[in-house]
This record gives C-alpha cells, sequence and structure tokens, in this order.
C-alpha cells in the first residue's frame, strides 16, 4: 500500500471512529438512524419533494415512503400537494421535528466538545479546528461544491 493509500487510510477509519461514538450519543427518540437523516435532509433542503429528497440522498424514492410515513405520523415533517402540480407532494419540516433535531444534535455536540476538551491538548484542539472547514470541503466534493 503506498503512503497515499495508508493516509487515506488512517483519515476514513478515524473518522468512521467519531462517527461510531457521535452514533453512541444520541439520544433515544425511537427513530431509526436513516428517518433521522431523512429527517436531517428535511431540515436542510426545506420544502422539497420527496423525488428530490430520493436524488439528495441516492436512494430511490420508493425507499423513503415508510420513513416519511412514519415522521409524518409523528408529526415531525408534514406533508401537501404541491399547488402548481397537484400530483406532486412538497414535504417540509415541523417545528416538533426542528425540536427533536436540535436536540439529537444538541447531545451530540455537547459529548463532542466535552470529549475535545478533556483528551485534546490546546494544540490540539486548536489543529482540529483548522482542519474542520478542509474536512467539509471534501464533504462537499460529491455535491460538485468543491472549490
Amino acid at each position: 500500500m503506498g503512503i497515499e493509500a495508508s493516509a487515506a487510510t488512517e483519515l476514513r477509519e478515524s473518522m468512521m471512529a467519531v462517527t461510531r461514538q457521535l452514533r453512541r450519543h444520541r439520544p433515544d427518540n425511537g427513530l431509526t438512524l436513516s428517518q433521522m437523516q431523512l429527517l436531517g435532509e428535511v431540515s436542510r433542503t426545506g420544502v422539497t419533494t420527496p423525488a428530490e429528497l430520493g436524488v439528495r440522498m441516492g436512494v430511490k424514492v420508493q425507499s423513503l415512503t415508510d420513513s416519511l410515513n412514519e415522521l409524518e405520523s409523528r408529526a415531525l415533517i408534514a406533508r401537501r400537494p404541491d399547488a402548481a402540480d397537484r400530483r406532486r407532494q412538497l414535504v417540509e419540516i415541523t417545528p416538533d421535528g426542528s425540536v427533536l433535531l436540535d436536540t439529537d444534535r444538541a447531545e451530540r455536540d455537547a459529548w463532542l466538545h466535552t470529549t475535545m476538551r478533556e483528551r485534546l491538548s490546546t494544540l490540539e484542539f486548536d489543529l482540529l479546528m483548522l482542519v474542520a472547514p478542509i474536512l467539509r470541503k471534501l464533504a462537499d466534493a460529491e455535491a460538485g461544491t468543491l472549490t
């Protein structure tokens, strides 16, 4: 394995380990991880359609149906017909959905911040904060927003 591959492997494995820890520190709100991801995508997108959500998430719209139904039954999202095309549905997050997401994010952020302060030196903490925007660039590369 070349230096480039081992660097990429180390970074990938490190990011995945942090991601697993973040998942362990989620509040138990009765939703699956995929339902939480869908709710987060609806929040980021604003008013959208199931088809657009499927494209953004890289899944078929049919695979979102059960999750959309569950989120709607819990009043976390609202669906309504599109006034311009009555065949299309529009999906948006509700205030309850926003509160649930905010609570979920706050708990994970609190764990991460506390762990960073307890486990990292000041220099390591500062370096990590410098790297955060660079990791965002990598995350946005697929969306074609790499600058």
